[in-house]
């Protein structure tokens, strides 16, 4: 090739790359590490009692098995709340509130809450609540829904389903809990003590 057909080569090439009607160059991909971050869904975002510290089973709704009320765990905050899993047929159960009515009488419900939770959860209500009438016991019963059982078996373990290994435990007012208690029957004054200390 002369000399000169190689210059004019050259110059339709450079007058080609400069003309505005050349194709822009192909985008470069982005590389997943550097692509902006999605934003997170609402869904996403905890519910307000956990952003206040709490777990999500102290959100979860139950029913007074007495006034058919819907209520959670955590509508007692700044109070102290002693939770009894129990089932009517469990003698050890039925000991272990006869305790816990005599605590009751010694400290009232100014400050405190005391919740009989069913883990017969096909129980009805108002069996219940016939329970609660029968044997005398003034405070709250309530029946464990299936989403809150597996909540509190995650959180304490099965034996919090094992209802005359007497498993008991309580929520602080600031919405801190206790580890489980089981094994035994506490004593009235062991009960106090427990509760008063968990309000200081």
């Amino acid at each position: 090739m002369a000399k000169s057909q190689i210059v004019f080569v050259l110059a339709a090439v450079l007058m080609a790359a400069c003309s505005p009607t050349a194709a822009p160059p192909a985008p470069t991909a982005v590389p997943p590490s550097a692509a902006p971050l999605e934003p997170t869904a609402a869904v996403d975002n905890p519910p307000e009692a956990e952003i206040a510290g709490r777990p999500a089973w102290q959100t979860l709704a139950l029913t007074n098995a007495r006034t058919g009320e819907t209520f959670t765990l955590a509508d007692f905050a700044g109070k102290t709340v002693y939770i009894e899993p129990m089932a009517t047929w469990c003698t050890n159960c039925r000991a272990q509130q006869n305790i816990v009515r005599d605590v009751r009488n010694q400290l009232g419900d100014a400050q405190h809450v005391y919740l009989s939770l069913s883990v017969e959860t096909n129980i009805t209500g108002s069996d219940l609540a016939a329970y609660a009438e029968r044997e005398n016991y003034g405070w709250t019963f309530a029946v464990a829904t299936p989403d809150l059982l597996n909540a509190l078996v995650a959180q304490f373990g099965r034996t919090i389903t094992n209802p005359p290994s007497t498993p008991h435990f309580i929520i602080y007012p600031d919405g801190a809990f206790s580890g489980l208690e089981s094994g035994r029957r506490h004593s009235a004054e062991e009960l106090v003590a427990a509760l008063t200390m968990a309000g200081a």
